[in-house]
């Protein structure tokens, strides 16, 4: 019974939609492909860092890796409302990502952060796509997409700030060091 109603809302979705669903649901693996990259990139590189200020960054890596996995699970349950199919295997998501994920090979904090700063400017654009693509077509898509760019520039901003305050140190050494 159950399936019969995730069926039946499946179509009714579909039917009321006022856009290519193919092309939408094809974005949406891509995005569902990327999330589960980004939450990997900011789990291991959590994990693997290593600097000044790691205790006081790693527990804030970790929470965005969990709001990206928060976002892969939004993906899916909106996949299947449209009576779409999530990507099924692991080797599906490089082959349907465009957001690059970046093996981290330097463990310095400022390298894991710029790896990660590019992957969210690149999610910062699919989902600017996917909200401009749905306004006024999918109302529930384009709400999911506005939720999830919200907190993808939320991360972009926290990534910036760390950034800002690691050349504000860098700097102050300086000035303290040509005291000396």
């Amino acid at each position: 019974m159950n399936n019969q109603k995730n069926e039946i809302m499946g179509k009714e979705a579909v039917k009321i939609s006022k856009l290519d669903v193919d092309k939408l649901l094809k974005e949406m693996n891509a995005a569902l492909a990327e999330e589960w990259l980004a939450y990997y990139q900011y789990w291991i590189g959590a994990r693997v860092m290593e600097g000044q200020m790691r205790s006081n960054i790693e527990p804030e890596l970790l929470k965005h890796a969990d709001e990206e996995l928060h976002h892969a699970e939004m993906l899916v349950e909106r996949i299947k409302q449209l009576d779409g199919v999530p990507l099924l295997s692991p080797k599906e998501w490089f082959t349907h990502a465009q957001c690059a994920y970046e093996t981290p090979t330097d463990f310095y904090i400022e390298r894991i952060l710029e790896q990660n700063l590019r992957g969210e400017r690149c999610a910062i654009e699919r989902y600017q796509h996917i909200a401009e693509y749905t306004i006024g077509k999918d109302y529930a898509t384009y709400r999911m997409a506005v939720e999830i760019l919200e907190d993808e520039i939320d991360h972009e901003d926290d990534i910036e700030s760390w950034m800002a305050d690691f050349r504000r140190m860098r700097e102050d050494f300086l000035q303290v060091k040509e005291r000396v």
